[in-house]
């Protein structure tokens, strides 16, 4: 089986960042963009800039999480290659490739066919968007480069205009025409060569790199599900044998906690019989009485009891009140 680096994709995400870095230096030195990015009109180039930025943001955090994602699927092949599908155990599910061969089990639980390609698409979907969505601003950098194209037209045009006008009248209307005529020009240039440079170019590189990432973890789950796990949730005898022994052993844990159960409940009527006995004797000496007869005389104390102390509570309330006659106290 062929092993794919999981630090494929970062690598050559920074080998490409760092070509993007030299490129923009050479705009920057050669062609003074950000002369003109300072002093344009229009402000198409600031928000060019401000999606390529969000572009190669979103392209980094895609990079980095298919890095984890190929770290974690070298661990599941080695589990895979000891235990099959059933080997494959992880205490979270984070991750696309956990949740995957999670889905994969639970669909055998349930006595279901799992159909891998399917749950591998459903798992990867999340990163193939946010892959996508770079290209699409990539494209959209294109389309703005090319609206700043035409609005320097327009805008060459309308200086050209305003010169023919002022020509031979006013000198100073003809140099204010020609410089936005010029202006013009360098919206058109500029917004057209970032659109082009940013977009078409190093946004959809990232986004290649990115798709190949993604493609490159799918190719790695279908591996490791043909190849390891396919005994698992094909219909054979080796599945029912491994099925029938994970079965056994559940049956075995619950046996094993009724016997447990029934123990307890055994140690628990013991005690409740001596407990019982203990009660049963007669503490005053005389023998042979039964629960019943215990349990009427302490019954008949307890009513005695309670007749005593609600006389006593009378006695005390009528000398109270005679006393406060007595000294002259009205309620």
């Amino acid at each position: 089986m062929v092993k794919i680096s999981p630090y494929r994709t970062l690598t050559l995400w920074s080998a490409w960042a760092t070509i993007s870095i030299a490129v923009y230096l050479t705009l920057y030195i050669d062609a003074k963009v950000w002369t003109f990015i300072e002093n344009d009109p229009s402000r198409i180039t600031w928000l060019i800039l401000g999606l390529f930025t969000l572009g190669v943001v979103g392209s980094a955090v895609l990079a980095l999480l298919l890095t984890v994602e190929g770290i974690f699927v070298r661990k599941i092949l080695e589990s895979a290659k000891a235990g099959g599908l059933r080997g494959i155990k992880s205490a979270t599910h984070r991750r696309a490739s956990q949740r995957f061969f999670r889905a994969m089990q639970d669909t055998l639980d349930a006595d279901g066919q799992p159909d891998a390609e399917l749950l591998a698409n459903i798992e990867l979907a999340v990163y193939q968007r946010i892959s996508h969505s770079v290209e699409v601003i990539g494209n959209l950098l294109i389309t703005l480069g090319l609206i700043g194209t035409v609005m320097g037209l327009t805008l060459t045009l309308t200086g050209l205009t305003s010169s023919l006008e002022a020509l031979g009248h006013d000198q100073a209307l003809l140099l204010a025409g020609l410089q936005k005529a010029m202006g013009g020009m360098g919206t058109a240039f500029y917004t057209t060569l970032l659109g082009a440079v940013l977009g078409g170019v190093l946004l959809r590189v990232f986004a290649q790199i990115t798709d190949n990432g993604v493609g490159g973890l799918y190719d790695s789950l279908m591996r490791i599900s043909l190849v390891y796990c396919s005994a698992d949730y094909k219909p054979s005898l080796g599945r029912e044998l491994r099925f029938l022994n994970t079965e056994m052993r559940v049956l075995e844990n619950n046996i094993k906690s009724v016997e447990s159960a029934f123990a307890a409940s055994q140690n628990a009527m013991a005690t409740f019989k001596g407990e019982l006995k203990e009660f049963s004797k007669d503490k005053s000496g005389e023998k042979g009485e039964s629960i019943e007869e215990i349990i009427g005389r302490h019954r008949h104390y307890c009513q005695v009891l309670q007749e005593e102390m609600r006389l006593i509570n009378a006695v005390n309330n009528s000398w109270w009140a005679r006393l406060k006659m007595l000294f002259g106290f009205r309620p």
